[in-house]
């Protein structure tokens, strides 16, 4: 977007509902906003209107201070804390309602793509970002991110088994509530050794049933 949402469709997203990011509205402000990318339109009957991702950003973002929800984290979109970042988001109140925004939106859009439109288990599209979709799990429950120069709190990294990413926390019973989390999230989750440094880490999988 290059732009921030006109009055009107501001009232519409504000008005949304806190935790579905159901819409109510006309259909030309309904449809501006599917046009703008803010919204979608369910497919199933009804056929209600939901906010996307970007939608709830805004939605959760200061209401005295428009201009900034247009303003989107490094790389564009936004980014969870996979730990260990050089340039990392601030951590603040700004910093948690864009991360309960994105988990919102990652929970709608479950219930949208999933065939059942289950929320308790990963769509496709965590599928296809698996460090992302753990990071924001994990950081939307409030487990702290490693920082660039610390190898406390968590790091999600990328793994050579499909479908699996490795989380690392040097402390054991953080790192079993990592684990925790996860599996309430929707995921498998096994602990492991490395062979060489014998340090306890996850893998972990979306769970497909």
């Amino acid at each position: 977007m290059t732009r921030p949402p006109t009055a009107a469709q501001r009232r519409v997203i504000d008005s949304a509902d806190p935790v579905t990011g159901r819409l109510r509205g006309t259909e030309a402000q309904l449809a501006a906003l599917v046009k703008r990318g803010l919204a979608f339109r369910h497919p199933r009957p009804p056929h209600d209107h939901f906010l996307t991702p970007t939608g709830h950003r805004i939605r959760e973002a200061e209401p005295t201070a428009p201009a900034q929800a247009e303003a989107p984290a490094a790389g564009g979109v936004f980014a969870a804390r996979i730990g260990g970042e050089q340039d990392a988001p601030k951590p603040g109140p700004a910093r948690l309602r864009e991360v309960r925004g994105a988990w919102q939106g990652l929970l709608e859009l479950r219930r949208m793509t999933n065939p059942d439109g289950a929320t308790d288990r990963p769509c496709g599209w965590e599928r296809t970002h698996l460090v992302q979709a753990a990071a924001l799990a994990l950081e939307a429950a409030g487990h702290p991110p490693a920082g660039p120069d610390s190898e406390e709190g968590y790091q999600v990294r990328a793994t050579p088994q499909p479908e699996a990413v490795a989380v690392r926390e040097p402390d054991g019973a953080r790192l079993r509530a990592c684990a925790a989390t996860l599996e309430e999230a929707g995921w498998q989750v096994g602990e492991y050794t490395e062979p060489r440094t014998r340090a306890r880490y996850l893998l972990a999988s979306p769970r497909r049933a």
